[in-house]
């Protein structure tokens, strides 16, 4: 597919990244020149310095074939104009980054209106991933497949673990569990287990199962997965607004801490059942005072990467509640995974990752029968989710028998809502969804996961 990125900033050279990965044609659009050129000759895709709200800037991008505008600059209306823009001068589909909070309420009129096919809102999109999170503490990250029918989870195994030195295989003959082990990163490697696999504390591991089989793994584990009952927020910016209503919305008394009076006053009307602190988030006393030691989750969501960091750390030797982080840039990432900061919650890759999705599943159209697709570690690994069509070469033969690449592994198969653990002896068919693991990037059909 043709398409288009207006805005070069960390969302956009992001979706810059993957989508020229996966073999799309990508046209950059940026007012500063410098960017676009490091953009441009980094992912082979055409550059174009220019506002992209402009008719003849979109012109030269190619706008007359785009299957796609993407518009994420740092202006909400900037990119609501460029989709408008894009919508009258081509004949193609828009997705536009809106964060302010105004918006919210408006989004589906302005969707409508505008003739959007998606608006994304980062910090609300984080936020969702954060609530996830703390509805089941034991997980670092839960990722749904088969409209949450079935759910990734990856899940550090601490020290002492029942889990610690014992193989893949013995996971259900010993905890007589029906999980899937799909990958396990160890430092920074990240492997697809065999059956003789031997799991390590400090591992990093994922599984994939329905929510029951999830939640009755982690109990014979001996890891509490019951939802907080509380939850401590460090700083009131919009991301902290859309977790503190979510939570609330599910039963959890939500504590904000916010430095700036103005803002406090802001967040007191908008969140009236929120108990809304006005003081330093790193002043040490303060958080004690306002119960550090008792809570049950901490979420660190300044604006200041170092600072919440810091936070995450000063919290984790208070508190053995759940730990969220939340990360703009990623310069250290090797040195923040090797930290105990409990969940580390990147909103420019959650933004990133739910447009490729929207991207894969434009893809449908036109060959490709990717569902869904999230990224493990980043980068390394990826999950993906297939329908199976009625021409498909896998259809009816075992999984024991397929001619299957390395590197990857079948996780499950959703046949009519019902969730099946794929062993050697099953076979797929005409309307199944499966779901696929593998370190391979760039899959689009499930014939891909074939050799030959």
């Amino acid at each position: 597919m043709q398409i288009i990125i207006v805005g070069c900033g960390k969302v956009g050279s992001t979706l810059a990244e993957q989508l020229s990965q996966e073999g799309h044609d990508i046209s950059v659009i940026d007012i500063n020149e410098k960017i676009v050129e490091e953009v441009s000759y980094k992912y082979d895709s055409l550059g174009v310095v220019g506002n992209g709200a402009s008719h003849l800037t979109q012109v030269e991008a190619g706008i007359e074939k785009a299957h796609l505008l993407i518009a994420v600059t740092g202006s909400d209306e900037l990119n609501l104009l460029c989709c408008l823009i894009a919508r009258k001068v081509g004949d193609c589909k828009t997705i536009a980054r809106v964060r302010n909070p105004i918006y919210s309420k408006e989004i589906n009129f302005i969707k409508e209106e505008l003739g959007l096919s998606m608006v994304i809102n980062p910090e609300n999109a984080a936020a969702s991933e954060i609530t996830r999170v703390l509805r089941f503490p034991s997980a670092i990250s839960i990722d749904r497949f088969n409209k949450g029918r079935v759910e990734l989870l990856n899940f550090k195994v601490q020290e002492g673990s029942i889990l610690h030195n014992i193989s893949v295989k013995e996971i259900a003959s010993k905890l007589h569990c029906d999980v899937l082990v799909c990958t396990v990163e160890r430092a920074e490697e990240v492997i697809i287990p065999n059956g003789e696999f031997i799991i390590k504390e400090k591992d990093v591991v994922s599984i994939i199962a329905s929510h029951k089989k999830a939640v009755e793994f982690f109990v014979k584990i001996g890891v509490i997965s019951n939802p907080v009952k509380n939850a401590m927020l460090i700083g009131g910016g919009a991301l902290s607004y859309y977790l503190a209503n979510q939570l609330i919305g599910y039963g959890i008394d939500v504590k904000i801490i916010e430095q700036d009076l103005n803002r406090c006053e802001v967040l007191t009307e908008l969140l009236p059942r929120a108990m809304i602190i006005n003081g330093d988030g790193t002043n040490q006393s303060l958080l004690k005072e306002e119960g550090i030691e008792e809570t049950e989750s901490f979420a660190s969501l300044t604006g200041l990467d170092e600072e919440n960091v810091l936070l995450s750390l000063y919290a984790h030797s208070k508190t053995k509640g759940k730990i969220i982080t939340k990360v703009n840039r990623i310069a250290f990432d090797d040195v923040i995974n090797n930290l105990e900061l409990g969940s580390v919650i990147y909103p420019k890759y959650i933004t990133a990752e739910y447009i490729v999705q929207y991207v894969r599943a434009m893809n449908n159209s036109i060959g490709s029968n990717v569902e869904t697709l999230y990224k493990i570690k980043k980068d390394k690994a990826e999950a993906l989710e297939f329908y199976v069509n009625e021409d498909s070469k896998l259809i009816g033969i075992p999984i024991e028998k397929l001619n299957l690449k390395d590197k990857l592994l079948i996780c499950c198969i959703n046949r009519s809502g019902k969730i099946i653990t794929p062993r050697g002896q099953d076979c797929v068919v005409k309307g199944d969804r499966v779901i696929v693991v593998t370190t391979n990037l760039g899959y689009q059909d499930l014939a891909d996961i074939l050799r030959g």
